[in-house]
Order: C-alpha cells, then sequence, then structure tokens
C-alpha cells in the first residue's frame, strides 16, 4: 500500500531542485515500490480525475471512510475501476477496504458519469472528460490539442505499413496534427519516419503491439538525434555506434530501428551505457522488448567520461549519440506535475443522510491546492546552475569527438536556454579536439531531408532572468542548429540537437587528449526510467 501513500506524498511535496516531475520521482530516495508504479498511477488517475471526483463525491465515501484523502480516493478508485490488477494491495489493507466496501456504489456511480456523457467507447469516454478538465482550468482548446501521443513504429519488429493495416487500422489517418480532434485519428509525421501522432488522451498502451515492442511511445523531438546522425540514405551504416547517455532506451532502440530499416547492418554494434547500475538495467530491459539485442550491447554503469579511446573495443566507433543531463526547461505539461481536480471532503450525495463522523482533514486543503497547482511558469534556473550544467555537456561533446574513428555526433538536450546549447555548441567548435580533429556542425543542407524541412533553428541571443546572453557563430551555424519551442504548432516540447561532423580523421587527436573522469550519471534532470514499464518518453 505504500504506492498511493507514496504517490500523494510526492503529489503535494514541494517543488524540487529542477528537472522533470518524472525525473524526481526516479531520483527520489527511499521509495518503498518501484518508481514505475508510482509515476503510473499519478499519471493514468490524472486523466481521470474529473470523473473519479465526479464518482467520489456522488458515492459519498469520504465522509464514511475516516482513512481517506480527497487524492488517495482518486488514486483508489482509479485502480479500482481502471487497473486490470485492481488496487495494489492485499485484500486485508484498511485503504483497499474502504474502497470495497463501496464497490456497488462506486461502480454504480461511473456507470451514472459514463451514461450522463453518452460515450459508448472508453476512449470516448477519456476524450471527453479530458476536454472537460480542459475548459475547469482554462486551457486554451488549441495549444492542448498540438500536444498529441507520438508513437514511433519500432522497424526491428513491424513497419509503418503494418501498423496502419492492424493497430490503426480502425483511425481515420488526417492530414495535419489540427486535424486530430477524435480519440480514432492518427497523423502520419512528415520529418521522421515511422512515427505517427495519435490524440490528446488517446491511448494504445492497452494494445498488443504496444506490449510486444512494435510500438514506441516516443515524443517527436526525442526522435531528431538518431535520425540526424544516421541520416536516411538507404546504405550499410560504416562502423559502430555509441549512446553514452543511455538510460532509458528509447534513443539506443531508435538508433536500432534506423538500422533495421536500412539495406544492410550486420556488421554495426551499438554500445549503449549509462553509469547508472540500476538504470542500466531499465535500458537492458527495453532493449530486449524492442528486439534490440542482435545489435545492441549494454555496458552497465558505464560511465561515458570515465571511458578511454584507446580502448579496443571503441576502435570503430564511428558515430555517437550524446543526450546528457540538462535542465529539463523544455518538457511541456504532459511529463511536469500532473493537475489533479479533487473531490470536495464536505460534498455530499444528495440522496444520502449526512453522518455525524468527525473527521481530520486538516492538510487536505494544503494537498488539494498543492496537487491542482503548477499553472505558472516556472521560474528559469539559476545562471550557476544552468552554467555547471554546460560544462558537463560540453566536457561529454569534446570526449565523444576524441573517438579516433569519430565521423558523427549528435547532441541534445530537452532544455530550450542558450546556455546549455548554442553557446555549448559555440564552446565546443573552439575546443582543441574540435579544430584538431577537423570537426565542424552538419550544415542544413547535409542533413535527413525530413530534418531539413524543419523551420525552428538556433538563435544568437536569448535572455534569462534579468541577463542577456549572446553566441559568436555564423548564420549558416545557426541553422545548422534545429530547435524545438514548447506550445507551437508542432506539438513538440522544448528542445535542442545539433549534429557534428569530421571533414578529416585528425590521426592522434584521441592520444592528445587529456584524460577524463567523470560522473555521467543522468540525475534529477532527465527523464529516465528506473523499471521495465513500457516504453515512453
Amino acid at each position: 500500500m505504500s504506492l498511493y501513500y507514496e504517490a500523494a506524498s510526492l503529489l503535494t511535496a514541494p517543488p524540487g531542485a529542477g528537472g522533470s516531475f518524472k525525473s524526481r520521482i526516479y531520483s527520489a530516495k527511499g521509495l518503498k515500490v518501484s518508481p514505475a508504479q508510482v509515476y503510473a498511477v499519478i499519471t493514468e488517475a490524472s486523466k481521470w480525475d474529473l470523473l473519479l471526483k465526479e464518482v467520489v463525491e456522488n458515492s459519498d465515501i469520504l465522509s464514511q471512510e475516516s482513512k481517506l484523502t480527497p487524492l488517495l480516493s482518486v488514486l483508489l478508485v482509479h485502480d479500482f475501476l481502471f487497473s486490470k490488477k485492481g488496487i495494489s494491495a492485499p485484500p486485508s489493507h484498511p485503504l483497499r477496504q474502504a474502497i470495497e466496501r463501496h464497490k456497488t456504489r462506486i461502480k454504480a456511480e461511473f456507470t451514472k458519469a459514463r451514461v450522463r456523457r453518452g460515450c459508448t467507447s472508453m476512449q470516448d469516454l477519456q476524450a471527453a472528460v479530458l476536454q472537460e478538465k480542459k475548459s475547469a482550468l482554462g486551457l486554451d482548446a488549441l495549444s492542448e490539442t498540438l500536444y498529441p501521443r507520438w508513437v514511433r513504429i519500432n522497424n526491428l519488429k513491424s513497419n509503418l505499413k503494418l501498423q496502419l493495416q492492424s493497430t490503426f487500422a480502425a483511425f481515420q489517418q488526417v492530414r495535419s496534427l489540427a486535424d486530430l480532434k477524435s480519440a480514432n485519428s492518427v497523423y502520419v509525421d512528415e520529418h521522421v519516419p515511422d512515427l505517427v501522432a495519435l490524440a490528446p488522451g488517446g491511448d494504445i498502451s492497452s494494445s498488443s503491439a504496444y506490449h510486444k515492442g512494435e510500438i514506441i511511445l516516443q515524443d517527436k523531438a526525442s526522435c531528431f538525434p538518431a535520425y540526424l546522425l544516421l541520416g536516411d540514405q538507404d546504405d550499410t551504416w560504416k562502423g559502430d555506434l555509441v549512446d553514452g547517455c543511455a538510460a532509458p532506451g528509447n534513443k539506443t532502440t531508435h538508433l536500432a530501428s534506423l538500422l533495421s530499416a536500412r539495406n544492410g547492418h550486420a556488421e554495426t554494434t551499438i554500445f549503449s551505457m549509462d553509469a547508472s547500475t540500476d538504470r542500466s538495467k531499465t535500458l537492458q530491459k527495453m532493449v530486449s522488448v524492442a528486439g534490440a539485442d542482435k545489435l545492441v550491447s549494454v555496458l552497465a554503469g558505464q560511465d561515458f567520461l570515465a571511458v578511454n579511446h584507446a580502448d579496443p573495443r571503441f576502435k570503430n566507433v564511428t558515430g555517437l549519440l550524446l543526450d546528457p543531463s540538462c535542465s529539463g526547461s523544455g518538457i511541456i505539461g504532459r511529463d511536469d506535475v500532473p493537475r489533479f481536480i479533487l473531490p470536495d471532503p464536505g460534498r455530499k450525495s444528495k440522496d444520502d443522510h449526512p453522518r455525524g463522523k468527525k473527521r481530520k482533514r486538516a492538510d487536505d486543503d494544503d494537498a488539494q491546492s498543492a496537487a491542482s497547482a503548477h499553472r505558472s511558469e516556472p521560474s528559469p534556473p539559476s545562471k550557476d546552475r544552468l552554467t555547471r550544467l554546460a560544462n558537463l555537456q560540453a566536457r561529454i561533446v569534446e570526449h565523444a569527438l576524441g573517438f579516433p574513428s569519430a565521423t558523427r555526433v549528435t547532441y541534445s538536450t530537452c532544455s530550450i536556454y542558450i546556455l546549455e546549447n548554442e553557446l555549448v555548441i559555440s564552446r565546443v567548435l573552439s575546443s582543441k579536439v574540435a579544430q584538431t580533429g577537423g570537426w565542424r556542425l552538419m550544415r542544413r543542407d547535409e542533413q535527413p531531408l525530413g530534418l531539413r524541412k524543419w523551420k525552428h533553428r538556433g538563435i544568437r541571443q536569448q535572455e534569462i532572468g534579468s541577463e542577456n546572453f549572446e553566441v559568436d557563430l555564423s548564420e549558416e551555424q545557426l541553422d545548422s542548429c534545429i530547435r524545438c519551442w514548447p506550445g507551437d504548432d508542432q506539438g513538440t516540447g522544448g528542445f535542442f540537437v545539433a549534429g557534428f561532423i569530421r571533414d578529416g580523421h585528425g590521426a592522434g587527436v584521441a592520444a592528445s587528449m587529456p584524460s577524463t573522469n567523470g560522473q555521467n550519471e543522468k540525475g534529477s534532470d532527465d527523464d529516465d526510467e528506473e523499471e521495465w514499464n513500457g516504453f515512453s518518453d
């Protein structure tokens, strides 16, 4: 039963030092249940909270069960109604009993709520509830519509044509993101191969394709790094690959999927590493479920900055993908603290008599406000924190450029700040290893066709807090940088990616580089997963 207490505690805790809500769950100390379970129950319950509020209030369980709070009641009733395994607690546990004593009334109120909305399917019901929530929270309908559910087809096990004929056979294919109006609509992306978008609230996680690893939930922007690195030429990739900051594994499995779609890839090994041994377990599980074991070698607990360039395992590495820890400032609302609309503890169902129990709910108001807050834009991180992150990010990229056979490197962040993006690029280009090794930015006309069409490019200056930051890059170099902005019409969060290519092999570069030992553990600033809970970005 720790699951529900810990979920409620995390929801009502003051905001942490930074990073996404998901990353703060996975970095939380002392959890007695898996972070994946905690994150899942919170995010799934938040999709139904308005309906759950209605069911809880009309069934009047809060006035009868002293152990329940509004937030606990929503989490518990969600699992009672929607989880295949039901409430995650033994039958004798008081909280489970508090719900099951009223199971007939709860089910009846759920049926009434569904009938009132005239929804015949669960997908339509969820879409209706999400639309009601948007109105209740005063969210702009257009901007909310443009945060779809992105789904990547895994070429190791399937392909786009097969999935459109099977998993999405009953879906209507639309011509733009703005046309994703109904729960059974699907849009085939124009920028990234084998990527589709579903309407907000569309849930494909119960499909057999999802559980078999044929489709993977991955935000569109996070598909850019692997696609930028490998390109779209239909030929054999020459050499091995490294994913230096790999957990939970979406980008590693995307590399494998792109290789699988080529004519040949048998000679390529993807070395996928993460400094955390716990996260490496998740990484290995994702690789296995995606069917990428033959392509991927997981180096559990391997700190990328501690990798020796002279290690014979890496002598044929020609491409590296780097997505290190960052501020997470580009992560959009779906991955931030969910906003719960909770039951009123004083509300009584009109056909029941009031009970005389006195109940202590001193913390309920605080819990309600904390769980439904987070509506304002977060303050930018301090300059010192961004500088520390940028220092680590630059070290990681410079270390990658020192691999003796490397010819391509991609660097990405889920940050909107110039300090972690264009200024890191400028610093790397000025470094000894870049200049000695003949490294430069991949020009826009050298990028894969789909990404050439992407309109958002690098920026020259940006105000952060009270300071203005400017970067010394040419117009061509800025045009080589790819940016995504949250809240626009492209349906992504904030993201940045740039590619480096090597004009000359720069013999002896690796030997001239100083040995580096550093911690490259992704900490509270990323969206890693500690335990398998399905493919998700």
